[in-house]
């Protein structure tokens, strides 16, 4: 098994919903060659082994005690590209859920739960190096990282692009609604108690609502050579 290496650096690219972090963060570590933790992943995860175990999402002391129970791991499928594994199964369609995000929001905001997880988290960090995405990696999980970014995008920009994913799934969907939607999710994530959404110290700030996937990720890289 391999371990966690305190010496690979780590670039975190931390941000609020819908601000494209995902995509960039996976490829940014492909172009680097480096490893890649979607955080988020792991709390929908976490989510999927409660429901599946019947434990209660109201139960902080149980969920927390769960994230020692299951094997979480997160490698690329057998189709490229990355995903997550709950004891072995492979469950990114599950993932993608709308259930299953509002799962992982709820369970998010618990103490306990998020410090069982950050073992998790640190053990990803493996040489050549590892890109994070999520909300408090850099200002929490990695906050000695060398490397951080902070991406985000105007509300609307954001919501629309929500809009534009459900539609693409065949969801029925309010354009209003969902920006409506981002906005709440911003002010739980910004105000829960435990790791509230925060510009990292010394995160490079980009605003991603006028530009291209690539031109983030050339934004990105070029924030790692200014190092």
């Amino acid at each position: 098994m391999t371990t966690t290496d305190s010496l690979a650096p780590v670039l975190t690219i931390d941000g609020p919903s819908g601000s494209g972090k995902g995509s960039i963060s996976k490829r940014v570590a492909e172009q680097l060659g480096w490893h890649y933790l979607d955080s988020g992943a792991l709390y929908r995860a976490l989510g999927i082994a409660a429901i599946n175990n019947k434990v209660s999402l109201d139960n902080e002391n149980l969920l927390a005690e769960l994230v020692n129970q299951v094997r979480l791991e997160f490698k690329k499928t057998q189709r490229g590209d990355w995903g997550v594994y709950l004891d072995g199964e492979e469950i990114q369609q599950q993932l993608k859920t709308e259930e299953t995000g509002r799962i992982a929001s709820k369970i998010a905001v618990y103490p306990l739960v998020r410090g069982n997880l950050l073992a998790r988290q640190h053990a990803f960090q493996r040489l050549p190096g590892l890109v994070a995405d999520g909300r408090d990696m850099g200002s929490v999980v990695f906050p000695e990282a060398k490397h951080k970014v902070y991406l985000t995008a105007s509300v609307e920009e954001r919501g629309n692009r929500r809009y534009k994913q459900l539609i693409g799934k065949g969801i029925s969907a309010n354009l209003r609604d969902v920006i409506r939607d981002v906005e709440q999710r911003d002010e739980r994530d910004k105000n829960r108690l435990a790791s509230p959404l925060t510009v990292p110290d010394g995160a490079v700030f980009i605003d991603s609502s006028f530009n291209t996937i690539e031109e983030v990720v050339q934004l990105v890289l070029k924030s790692l050579k200014n190092k």
